[in-house]
């Protein structure tokens, strides 16, 4: 095999899945990389201080997939701090990330780091563009991405949206990354401002075969939103020009 510039170990992509009471989830999960995942791939499981029995399910059922490793933290200290602890981990050339609840196809995430093979060596950013969401949702991501951009001076669109995947000297250059639901947009605005080349691909979501989101059920919810967002915004401003992301 040839190792891609900046693997470990000869990997292509290390795909890192943030898991939080995922415990419903993860055997649908790990079945579905196992049918399509290429050898030169791994999947890194975080268990984010789960209090649903994540933690021992992976321990039992993931040395049964050679290509999955574990990550297990103590405390939760934010979806991005389990982001992060698994991007620490990973050895691909390739790294990024998803969400652990089956919204996001296995089969879809593997086409997005396949579709990446022909940018080896060069600085690229691939996310996710959702592609059967409902008006009320895209009108609301849309306000969101808008004054965004217009508070960055950076042009992005649908900034949640998973799959997300880039070469990995982004993520080795960030040295304070947020460690909350903001470093979806850090690692978007960090990539398009150090110029990285940015692919968009349509994905399907799909309702969540167990759990519930957090945060998506109803006005009340996306109005605390958009108030947290607005913080993120402008605290990725303030990091992007502090230069605490990467140079």
């Amino acid at each position: 095999m040839t190792s891609e510039p900046g693997a470990r170990d000869g990997l292509f992509c290390s795909i890192v899945l943030p898991c939080y009471n995922e415990a419903g989830n993860l055997p649908g999960l790990l079945a579905g990389f196992a049918a399509g995942i290429a050898p030169d791939m791994e999947l890194v499981l975080v268990d984010n201080a789960s209090s649903d029995g994540t933690a021992d399910l992976l321990r039992r059922e993931a040395p049964r997939f050679p290509f999955a490793r574990v990550v297990t933290l103590q405390v939760n200290r934010g979806y991005g701090a389990g982001i992060l602890a698994g991007l620490s981990a990973a050895r691909g050339a390739v790294a990024g990330w998803a969400h652990g609840d089956l919204q996001y196809a296995p089969a879809d995430i593997l086409a997005a780091a396949e579709s990446l093979r022909p940018f080896s060596g060069k600085k690229v950013f691939l996310k996710g563009l959702r592609a059967n969401r409902g008006a009320a949702d895209v009108f609301f991501t849309s306000g969101m991405a808008l004054f965004a951009s217009l508070a960055l001076g950076l042009p992005l669109r649908d900034i949640n949206a998973q799959p997300t995947f880039f070469s990995r000297e982004l993520f080795e250059g960030w040295a304070e990354p947020p460690a909350d639901f903001s470093l979806d947009l850090f690692a978007y605005a960090d990539a398009l401002r150090r110029g990285y080349r940015l692919l968009r691909r349509p994905v399907r979501l799909a309702p969540r075969p167990h759990g519930s989101s957090s945060w998506n059920r109803g006005l009340a919810d996306r109005l605390r939103l958009s108030w947290r967002m607005t913080g993120a915004v402008l605290g990725t401003r303030a990091r992007l020009r502090a230069g605490r992301a990467g140079a």
